[in-house]
């Protein structure tokens, strides 16, 4: 059985999406996010290692424990984040 996320943030668009959401930032140790895009595309940018990805709603984004990270929306998009205590099936 996959693991629930214990905790969910509101959904984001273009524009309510947190200042904090855009710069570097990065999970607690024990955390694992899943970005889930729910209409347009965002930009994950992964400081550490360095990478990006595009994130549709086909694409959810992956963030590990303690990895510095930081989202774009590309146009109008929604998208909201699960956190999980371990590694969540994506």
């Amino acid at each position: 059985m996959a693991p629930a996320p214990y905790r969910t943030t509101p959904v984001f668009d273009e524009v309510t999406l947190p200042a904090a959401l855009r710069a570097e930032h990065r999970t607690r140790a024990g955390v694992w996010g899943v970005i889930r895009v729910l209409e347009g595309r965002f930009r994950l940018t992964y400081a550490d290692p360095a990478g990006e990805v595009i994130l549709d709603p086909s694409t959810p984004g992956l963030v590990r424990p303690e990895q510095t990270h930081f989202v774009t929306p590309l146009g109008a998009a929604r998208m909201q984040v699960e956190f999980y205590d371990l590694h969540p099936a994506i």
